[in-house]
């Protein structure tokens, strides 16, 4: 796992005794879970009875180490072979690699869920249906007399499924299959190098 130079000197404060004593290294760990998974930032986050006598430039610094490892740690799905080894390179003792780990694992699962909702993926298509339909007339016109298409791609991202449906002339469905096409090939000389 590649850790940024400020990442590592913070998770080294928080290995240091003198900075952060067992309980308030504990409690650095809960604070930093939970506020990952608080669906609203709470500003008195750090404000734990454990943390007060702790500077804050310090705590936050930590604090903020603390976050980015565990999202690294959950996104890259460590073991915790990978865990200790890392935290042990920065210096925890074994028994502060046992709490961070044991909370890892408690909401592990959790944060695999938060981090599978984030993201700029856009939605797969997972079923397209269509139909032929016929304008005879409109508000305008006595007589129009054209076909148009009915689209609707069934679509899924994160686990949630959504209908994105659509109207378009014949040249308008030609020009989406060409650029459909175009795309395709695109794709597949991108992954051919």
């Amino acid at each position: 796992m590649e850790l940024s130079e400020s990442v590592q000197r913070g998770l080294q404060s928080l290995a240091d005794p003198s900075s952060f004593d067992q309980s308030s290294f504990q409690a650095l760990v809960e604070v930093s879970f939970r506020s990952l998974l608080s669906s609203h930032s709470d500003p008195g986050v750090l404000d734990q009875p454990e943390l007060k006598h702790i500077d804050q430039i310090l705590l936050k610094q930590t604090h903020t180490a603390a976050t980015t490892f565990i999202l690294e740690a959950v996104k890259h799905n460590s073991d915790k072979s990978t865990i200790s080894s890392c935290l042990e390179e920065l210096t925890l003792s074994p028994e502060r690699i046992e709490i961070f780990y044991s909370a890892y694992q408690k909401h592990k699962k959790e944060l695999e869920r938060l981090l599978a909702s984030i993201g700029r993926c856009p939605p797969h298509i997972t079923d397209v249906s269509w139909r032929l339909q016929y304008h005879t007339k409109s508000a305008q016109v006595d007589k129009v007399n054209e076909p148009f298409y009915s689209i609707s791609l069934n679509t899924e991202n994160g686990g949630s499924t959504e209908n994105i449906n659509f109207t378009c002339t014949t040249e308008q469905l030609q020009d989406l299959v060409g650029k459909l096409k175009d795309a395709a090939k695109s794709v597949e000389k991108a992954s051919q190098m």
